[in-house]
């Protein structure tokens, strides 16, 4: 583990053992008053977060990396879901 993120192979690991996830009924009720407008903003807000996040973690582990790997890392990863 390096700066307090777990590696990518613990995180796939973790993410073939996780249930799917359900969203709680206040939350449900929440995005159910969003306007369709709001609810993509929060999604790509979203997804976003995921792409930085992404590329900060292959930072620390790829310190060798250029930015266009990094870029091309992370695009393979977001693409098949992790």
């Amino acid at each position: 583990m390096r700066s307090g993120y777990p590696s990518t192979e613990r995180v796939a690991a973790m993410q073939t053992r996780l249930p799917m996830e359900l969203v709680d009924r206040d939350m449900a009720r929440i995005l159910a008053e969003k306007t369709e407008a709001q609810r993509l903003q929060i999604g790509w807000g979203m997804w976003r977060s995921a792409v930085r996040m992404m590329t900060r973690i292959l930072r620390a582990e790829h310190p060798d990396w250029t930015e266009e790997a990094i870029g091309r890392e992370v695009a393979r990863r977001m693409a098949r879901g992790g």
